[in-house]
């Protein structure tokens, strides 16, 4: 499958628009209330800015102007050359290899733009997809979070992986 990472476009919004405001995925990106389309379709025409300056950049996984999931970066620190990375492959793409991939493409793409030295990601324990995911990519677990995450009236651990780039 010829994957690609795109920037967000202004015909992104209702799918930005569901996914952020799809509870089942709030434990996942800390959010705890919902977003309004006026407020995505700002962040969308603000998509543009440099990750640099910006701290942060969503971009669209897409396979022949199909969306398939959304990865992020996040909190970059241009200092300590580091930055977070999230992933979000829609249900119906799930197990077919787009979210290794895409993590591929994502640190091809910093290698090349962006002052990087390393990846993290900070994971719920009780995700083991995503720990599964970010192990066979090589990050390698570095610290736990006990009852950092509060979802449906309980505590639980989160655990944060780190890769560093070997240019």
């Amino acid at each position: 499958m010829n994957l690609k990472l795109r920037a967000l476009e202004p015909d992104d919004l209702d799918i930005v628009y569901e996914t952020e405001n799809d509870e089942s995925l709030w434990i996942y990106s800390n959010n705890s209330s919902p977003f309004s389309k006026h407020t995505l379709k700002k962040f969308i025409q603000n998509s543009h800015l440099d990750i640099i300056e910006h701290k942060q950049l969503r971009l669209v996984i897409s396979h022949e102007n199909n969306a398939l999931g959304f990865i992020d970066l996040f909190d970059y620190d241009f200092i300590n050359r580091r930055v977070g990375v999230g992933i979000i492959i829609f249900e119906k793409h799930r197990m077919k290899g787009i979210a290794s991939k895409s993590l591929e493409l994502i640190e091809e793409y910093l290698i090349k733009h962006v002052p990087i030295h390393q990846l993290y990601a900070n994971i719920s324990s009780n995700n083991s997809e995503s720990i599964s995911l970010f192990e066979k990519k090589s990050y390698k677990k570095v610290g736990l979070k006990k009852d950092w995450i509060y979802y449906n009236n309980m505590f639980c651990d989160e655990l944060l992986y780190q890769k560093i780039i070997k240019k």
